[in-house]
């Protein structure tokens, strides 16, 4: 388990949250293989830059990962520079676009892959309101510590609007299943 997470867990165990890691929509079920992306929209670099899921990934192979917080320890150290370290073998296995998932808004995601080197690589999207990872049913409340609801570690392959891998951390914000390297080794 990282650092980070043992932090998060700490932290929300001296604040008296309980569950520290809960989803917090009961009506929606976790997104799996074989299903459809969300009807969203997700915002990369400004406001007026809209990215409607399902027809960016409507055609192709592409990598979504989703991550707890943008400049998190965990996720600035090893998640997101896996996949800016790993692009050419990616893209030698037939993935056409890598793309990182956070709730936060666009600002900061295009802030974060500048100082990530991802321009180019990783494509930053900002999930505003969290509707696409409520879609997934991926959300993680996490309040307590980050001051709203994120979304669990996430990595998926989708192909033709698909999912055709999907892989989620085991605790919602760890770094085991979803890193680059065991997604490309899937592939």
């Amino acid at each position: 388990m990282s650092l980070t997470c043992l932090r998060l867990r700490a932290v929300c165990r001296a604040v008296g949250y309980s569950k520290h890691f809960t989803r917090t929509g009961t009506a929606n079920m976790s997104v799996k293989v074989g299903d459809g992306l969300p009807n969203a929209e997700l915002f990369e670099n400004t406001p007026d830059n809209k990215i409607q899921v399902q027809e960016a990934f409507k055609s192709g192979t592409h990598i979504i990962f989703g991550v707890p917080g943008a400049f998190t320890p965990g996720c600035s150290k090893t998640h997101l520079p896996g996949y800016v370290n790993g692009f050419d073998k990616l893209k030698g296995k037939g993935i056409e676009t890598v793309n990182c998932v956070s709730v936060n808004d666009p600002f900061v995601m295009e802030a974060w892959g500048k100082a990530q080197n991802a321009d180019g690589k990783v494509r930053m999207l900002a999930d505003t309101c969290g509707t696409f990872t409520k879609g997934l049913g991926l959300d993680l409340d996490v309040t307590a510590v980050l001051g709203n609801v994120r979304c669990k570690g996430f990595s998926m392959v989708v192909k033709d609007g698909k999912v055709e891998n999907l892989f989620v951390e085991p605790d919602g914000t760890g770094l085991t299943c979803t890193l680059s390297e065991n997604v490309m080794d899937k592939l």
